[in-house]
């Protein structure tokens, strides 16, 4: 049997990540992979269990740094007392969009995997479930504003889920695009400033 070998592992990963940028998860050739790498198909199976699992091993450490650092600010945001969330409004939040903005800067690649080529893996619902976060915490935080006595109209969740979904895809889209690093930071925040005037708005603020 053949050993493992850190550069072997290497080479699959790095052909694969070639295959699935160029054709997706979906239409990803996992012989083709194999050929590329110059390795075999058995020797292939001694590494990864399957052409999901190879793609997981490429986009998860990618996945679990983003949503990791997103919740980090939501539940940091959330455990606040309330009468100093309003005034904490956005501060989290713009500190957890640089940090995802630097990030996704330094790793494109497997993070355009993450977002663009993981249809037909458990991964393709990634942003939706970020989105979906989102609104959970943003019906908190209305909570807490009619806590503090604030006259908030009541938000149906689908229109915040349309508000959040628009948001992040839009984050997302300028980070995806090869777009350098400082025009990436400049439109991000260009796009919260657009989105927290909305839903200050909406708040009635």
């Amino acid at each position: 049997m053949e050993e493992k070998t850190p550069d072997t592992l290497h080479k699959i990963q790095q052909a694969a990540l070639e295959e699935f940028s160029d054709k997706g998860f979906r239409g990803a050739s996992l012989r083709q992979i194999v050929k590329n790498a110059g390795v075999t198909t058995g020797a292939f199976y001694g590494y990864f269990s399957s052409k999901e699992a190879l793609f997981a091993s490429i986009v998860e450490p990618h996945a679990a740094a983003l949503m990791g650092r997103f919740m980090q600010a939501q539940t940091s945001f959330a455990a606040l007392p309330a009468e100093e969330q309003p005034d904490h409004m956005g501060v989290e939040s713009s500190q957890c969009v640089h940090w995802m903005v630097d990030y996704i800067c330094a790793h494109r690649e497997p993070v355009k995997l993450l977002l663009c080529r993981a249809e037909g893996t458990s991964y393709e619902h990634f942003v939706h479930n970020m989105v979906e976060q989102e609104v959970e915490y943003t019906l908190l935080y209305l909570d807490v504003l009619r806590s503090l006595g604030r006259d908030v109209p009541v938000l149906d969740r689908s229109l915040c889920h349309i508000i959040a979904s628009g948001m992040f895809n839009g984050i997302f889209e300028i980070v995806i695009h090869d777009m350098p690093r400082e025009q990436a930071l400049r439109y991000v925040d260009q796009l919260r400033d657009f989105y927290t005037a909305g839903w200050l708005k909406l708040m009635g603020a």
